[in-house]
């Protein structure tokens, strides 16, 4: 995948415990690509307790991450 740039990332989790700690570590992934791009904030989507996605987002400023349930 050289050259590739993550763009979305799922989190699955099945233990509560590690929730933020996952989240955290997808976010800061995403942050660095978007700091490449210079375009996009990172927009976080609850599927389902324990389902994340974790995407860049034209709809979202640069440097902001926002927040959105589908639960």
């Amino acid at each position: 995948m050289s050259g590739q740039q993550v763009e979305q990332v799922e989190v699955l989790i099945s233990e509560p415990a590690l929730l933020h700690e996952w989240l955290d570590d997808a976010e800061a992934l995403l942050r660095q690509v978007a700091t490449v791009k210079g375009l996009f904030g990172i927009l976080v989507t609850r599927h389902h307790p324990g389902r994340y996605t974790l995407e860049l987002s034209e709809s979202v400023p640069f440097g902001e991450s926002r927040e959105q349930s589908l639960a």
